[in-house]
């Protein structure tokens, strides 16, 4: 017997952090969600093992960086060896705070980080999570996706209807074949052996760096995990069968180099083929894809997961917009013109670094190796978002704001809200009319002008009066002039 139909403003398919992440931001704007996910649980093993500061601020948005906080290692950086373990370069990454607010690079464990986002989530009483449920159609109109799903426990079938239907569900995704995207590949496909160890006595030799071994034969990567958690990607030769090379005996023969089992014992040991691929098409009217269903990546940067965090945290403001009637829906394009080109990036560079990494094939990806790798490798990347929303004067258009504290030691986020923020210069401040200031209260935008000098310096070091702050924390614009302020406000 079916259930009642669920309405929802949003369906969001698949609950692992990037969908997690999308619904706890809609739920915290009113919106209804409901979310289908097949599997049962949190998936036990380690995926992802790293995030940035952008993904500790997306995570603060939602309340949960403190309580993530404990459950993550800083990272110090990467190093690259050659075969008799000769330092090459070292990309060392700055231990301070970042000019958003958090570290560079942080090590996590993915199921603690599902069992804060995701848990947190199911207690909110606008999220519907239905777990062991699996979408199987979906149909368009023009008001509504009905969406039907099959409760995997028991084999009921169920109806949802949905204002807007987002596919958070991996490489595989029933979404994106729904709205019929192919994937622009960017041409790297390698097989690599993921072995995640737990230590079972301290071995600091092995160092809080990551380190990538540019050996001919075998080209590795160690990871250093947090608490006891250490994990080696190691390259598969074309003639390697997976399922032999994921042996307790070939997995032990190929750590021999690193550890033994007196040091350590396995917790999980997986072949992957790294993809690098890009969705040609996010949305289709009311259907969108996020994370791995709109782009793969080769993990070098450890850009994978905090693109797909990026992804929902570029998507939910403007859905929470559309869903209560102040934007059209034209403002979900801006999504894939803006996060496509942005994850591109990451990408290309991500493969550019598989090649540095795999010296087999490093005098093709650089001439003359390692030795001439670009800069762009060895400082850290942020990319500007593609064409998208913009007004105002051009300067910092699609960059990431700054978070400094406020005077009164409360960081910029948790004053702001999740919401638009003017950040002004107090005599910028004083000099706008009392129209322009009355628009400003009227749309709900944050000012911030006496509360940070930091704040003030960035504006002066960018010759700009102002700057209007999106909710995703990008820059919208920035303002010289009452006019260009005048635009800010009319474009939000």
């Amino acid at each position: 017997m079916q259930s009642a139909t669920p309405e929802v403003d949003v369906c969001i398919v698949g609950y692992g952090p990037v969908g997690a992440t999308l619904a706890n931001l809609l739920a915290d704007a009113g919106l209804t969600v409901l979310v289908l996910e097949r599997d049962a649980e949190i998936y036990r093993l380690p995926r992802a093992v790293h995030f940035d500061d952008e993904v500790m601020r997306v995570l603060q948005t939602m309340g949960l960086a403190d309580r993530v906080l404990p459950h993550t290692h800083v990272s110090p950086g990467m190093h690259f060896v050659d075969v008799n373990r000769r330092l090459i370069l070292d990309w060392s990454r700055p231990m301070d705070v970042s000019p958003l607010g958090w570290n560079v690079s942080y090590r996590f464990h993915q199921p603690d980080l599902e069992r804060i986002g995701g848990g947190g989530g199911s207690r909110k009483p606008q999220i519907d999570v239905r777990l062991r449920s699996e979408a199987f159609a979906i149909e368009q109109q023009e008001d509504a996706v009905n969406i039907r799903f099959e409760d995997l426990t028991c084999g009921a079938l169920h109806h949802a209807r949905a204002r807007f239907v987002v596919g958070c569900d991996g490489a595989r995704s029933l979404v994106r074949r729904v709205i019929g995207s192919s994937l622009d590949d960017l041409g790297f496909h390698e097989r690599w052996l993921v072995v995640d160890a737990l230590l079972k006595r301290d071995r600091p030799d092995l160092g809080d760096h990551s380190v990538q071994f540019c050996d001919p034969e075998r080209a590795a990567t160690y990871v250093r995990g947090v608490g006891r958690r250490r994990r080696w990607e190691i390259a598969l030769l074309p003639s390697e069968d997976p399922a032999v090379m994921t042996s307790p005996a070939e997995v032990w023969r190929l750590l021999g180099r690193f550890i033994s089992p007196d040091d350590a014992e396995l917790e999980r040991a997986a072949c992957y083929t790294f993809h690098s691929v890009v969705a040609e098409k996010w949305r289709d009217g009311r259907l969108l894809i996020a994370g791995d269903s709109a782009h793969q990546t080769p993990p070098f940067l450890g850009q994978g997961l905090c693109a797909g965090i990026r992804d929902a945290a570029n998507l939910a403001w403007k859905l929470i917009h559309v869903v209560n009637g102040q934007a059209s829906a034209n403002l979900l394009d801006t999504y894939q013109s803006e996060r496509s080109p942005h994850v591109r990036e990451y990408i290309e560079l991500a493969v550019r670094l598989g090649g540095l990494i795999n010296t087999r094939a490093a005098e093709a990806a650089v001439p003359g190796g390692l030795e001439r790798t670009e800069p762009a490798i060895m400082q850290s990347l942020k990319p500007m978002l593609g064409p998208g929303l913009a007004a105002g004067a051009k300067e910092l258009v699609g960059r990431v704001a700054p978070q400094p504290l406020l005077a009164d030691g409360s960081r910029l986020d948790d004053h702001v809200g999740y919401r638009f923020a003017a950040l002004l210069k107090p005599d910028f401040l004083a000099g706008l009319s009392r129209p322009l200031l009355e628009r400003v209260r009227q749309k709900d935008i944050a000012v911030v002008a006496e509360q940070c000098p930091a704040i003030h310096r960035w504006l002066d070091d960018n010759g700009v009066g102002g700057v209007v702050v999106r909710p995703d924390r990008y820059v919208l614009g920035a303002a010289r002039n009452e006019q260009d302020m005048n635009s800010l406000i009319a474009a939000i």
